[in-house]
C-alpha cells in the first residue's frame, strides 16, 4: 500500500434534508459540505443539526479515515451564526438550549477519534471560526479572511472563545475579539490559526493531498494519539506524563504498531489491520 493512498474502500453519498449539508464518503475520505449559498452558509439550527449529524456518521463508519470539512459557496466558508435569532421573539431560555448545538458540534469534533481537515476556500467568520478551530488543520484558500465581528453588532463571541484562546496566542486572540477586524489568509497563518495558505488553482489539490496523507495512517494509532492529544491539553505536567504514558503502552499493544515498525524495517508499506 503507498503511503501517498489510503486503502480502497467503498464509495457512499448522501444529503442531509434540504440538502443544507452534504455528506459524501470516498476512498476513506468523508467530505461534509456546508450548503446553502444565499445564507452565505449561516449557521442556522438545521445546518448546525446537519454537521452533527453528519460528522456522528463519519465517527461510527469504520471505513471513514479522515473528515473534511467544506463549503459550496464560491467566496464564503461560513458567516457564522444567523444574527436574526439574537434578536428573534424566542424565550430567553429557548435560546439558551439552541446555543447548546455549538457545545455538542466542538465536543464531538475534538472527540470523533479520527483526523479532521477544515477547507476554508473562503470567509471564515464568527462561530465558523471555532468550527474551523476545532479541526486539527485547517488550509485556506489567499483570498479567505478570518474573523470574529460580534463585538460591531453589540455581541460577543462567547461560544468559541475557549477555542480561541487554545488555538491562538492571546494578544492575536484579543486583537480578534476585541477589534472585529478580519485577518487575511497570510496573516491567520502568521498568527497560528491556518496550517497552509494557498492560490486557488492549488487548492483542492492541497486539501487532497493532506486527506490523502491522514488517510493512509493507522487507524488505531491515529485514535489513540488524538485522544492523547485532547485529553492532555488541560492536564498538569506531572498527570500528563503518566497518562501519556500509559497510552504509550497501549498502543505498544497493538497489532498496527508492530506491522509499522516491521514494514519499515523491511523497506515495504504497512498493511494496516486497525486493532
Amino acid at each position: 500500500m503507498s503511503s501517498e493512498q489510503p486503502p480502497p474502500e467503498s464509495r457512499s453519498s448522501g444529503v442531509i434534508p434540504e440538502d443544507k449539508v452534504l455528506y459524501e464518503v470516498a476512498t476513506g475520505i468523508a467530505t461534509i459540505t456546508l450548503n446553502e449559498p444565499s445564507t452565505r452558509n449561516a449557521l442556522s439550527p438545521e445546518v448546525l443539526d446537519g454537521l452533527i449529524a453528519c460528522f456522528e456518521r463519519a465517527r461510527d463508519d469504520d471505513a471513514v479515515r479522515v473528515v473534511v470539512l467544506a463549503s459550496s459557496h464560491e467566496t464564503v466558508f461560513s458567516s457564522g451564526a444567523n444574527l436574526g435569532g439574537f434578536a428573534g421573539e424566542v424565550s430567553l431560555v429557548h435560546k439558551h438550549f439552541g446555543s447548546e448545538r455549538f457545545v455538542s458540534l466542538f465536543k464531538l469534533i475534538g472527540a470523533l477519534g479520527k483526523p479532521t481537515l477544515c477547507a476554508a476556500s473562503g470567509h471564515v467568520l464568527a462561530g465558523a471560526l471555532g468550527i474551523a478551530l476545532a479541526c486539527d488543520l485547517i488550509v485556506a484558500k489567499d483570498t479567505a479572511t478570518f474573523g470574529t465581528p460580534e463585538i460591531n453588532v453589540g455581541a460577543f463571541p462567547f461560544m468559541i472563545m475557549a477555542l480561541i484562546y487554545r488555538n491562538i496566542p492571546r494578544k492575536k486572540a484579543n486583537e480578534l475579539l476585541l477589534l472585529g477586524e478580519r485577518f487575511s489568509a497570510e496573516q491567520a497563518l502568521a498568527a497560528g490559526i491556518v496550517n497552509k495558505v494557498v492560490p486557488a488553482e492549488e487548492f483542492d489539490g492541497a486539501v487532497n493531498e493532506w486527506a490523502v496523507k491522514l488517510a493512509s495512517k493507522s487507524p488505531v494509532i491515529m485514535r489513540l494519539g488524538k485522544e492523547a492529544m485532547r485529553r492532555q491539553m488541560d492536564m498538569g505536567l506531572d498527570d500528563a506524563l503518566d497518562y501519556l504514558r500509559a497510552q504509550l503502552t497501549l498502543a505498544v499493544s497493538t497489532e498496527d504498531i508492530v506491522e509499522g515498525v516491521t514494514a519499515f524495517f523491511q523497506k515495504r508499506e504497512p498493511e494496516w489491520k486497525g486493532r
